[in-house]
């Protein structure tokens, strides 16, 4: 059996020995279009993250006979395409629940701590040079006694939340699928949540209910003091309108994981910031954890070994 993984630097140095020990296995870093169609004539399991599976690339595997997404969405494949070849589509779900909170929280407590700029006072030597023993004049905020919006409440804003409530926050949500299963906290709707909550966390798929959920009319609506996470998808939210909120002060911050394009262009608002120090960015790695890399690919291999 020959495997073959599209692009494998997608998950870093982490080990494939689960997957390589099934088969012949071939790893690319990255392939290029041009390059994934010669790389896949006799492979007889597939792996891809980010590369594009259509009719086309099928068609150029004759000996194709399972699909395997290391990831959770499988928005990348024609579903269609493999389903009239008989060929099975597997993906991976759940795989990266922990990391993603922990991102989360390590991106508000940054923003509501003030961290970077802590940490570059002391690396500086203004601390050293200082009077007195401490630095306040930017006082932290805690998060006890503010409100949480999460929108989008599935397993990871479920876990979100239940993190949140143990820093003695409250916790409120909209469903994007116009369906409040959690009864645990309050749903409410869209404008409700962003005019009452301190901190708006996004943990939802992109799809026709969310695409542009978040534009510059929305931000109009929350709290001067609020900030904004996005760790669900790029699309959700309008970054032009949400560089210039934030720039203007209409809100207080934002922290992004995800972009509409990825990686972000040079030329996007997000990079020509007046007031860079009211965002933190991370490049896409809130699913990335040490931990969830080793389950990912332990996940894939499993895939593969019940076949097809």
């Amino acid at each position: 059996m020959k495997i073959v993984f599209l692009d494998a630097s997608t998950l870093g140095d982490i080990p494939m020995d689960e997957i390589s020990s099934l088969g012949e296995f071939l790893a690319y870093p990255v392939s290029s279009r041009e390059e994934a169609l010669q790389r896949v004539g006799d492979c007889d399991v597939l792996i891809i993250n980010k590369v594009k599976v259509d009719d086309a690339l099928i068609a150029a595997a004759p000996k194709l006979k399972l699909i395997c997404e290391a990831a959770t969405g499988v928005n990348n494949i024609d579903l269609d395409a493999a389903k009239r070849r008989g060929i099975p589509v597997r993906n991976v779900a759940g795989y990266s629940t922990e990391s993603v909170v922990q991102a989360t929280f390590t991106h508000l407590l940054s923003l509501v701590g003030n961290a970077p700029y802590y940490d570059e006072y002391v690396k500086s030597g203004r601390y050293s040079a200082g009077g007195i023993f401490t630095e306040v004049s930017r006082p932290f905020t805690e998060l006890s006694g503010r409100t949480l919006g999460i929108i989008g409440m599935g397993s990871i804003g479920s876990r979100v939340a239940a993190v949140a409530s143990a820093f003695g926050m409250k916790v409120v949500y909209y469903s994007t699928s116009g369906t409040g299963h959690c009864k645990e906290y309050p749903s409410l709707p869209l404008d409700g949540l962003l005019a009452q909550s301190d901190v708006v966390s996004i943990h939802a798929p992109l799809n026709e209910r969310t695409a542009g959920l978040i534009g510059a009319a929305e931000l109009k609506m929350m709290k001067r003091s609020a900030v904004l996470l996005n760790l669900g998808r790029g699309g959700i939210v309008d970054e032009a309108a949400l560089a210039a909120a934030v720039d203007e002060g209409r809100i207080a911050g934002a922290a992004l994981d995800v972009y509409v394009t990825e990686p972000l262009p040079a030329d996007s608002p997000l990079m020509h910031l007046k007031h860079p120090e009211r965002f933190r960015f991370s490049p896409h790695t809130a699913w990335a954890s040490a931990e969830a890399l080793r389950r990912l690919v332990s996940k894939v291999a499993e895939n593969i070994r019940q076949g097809w």
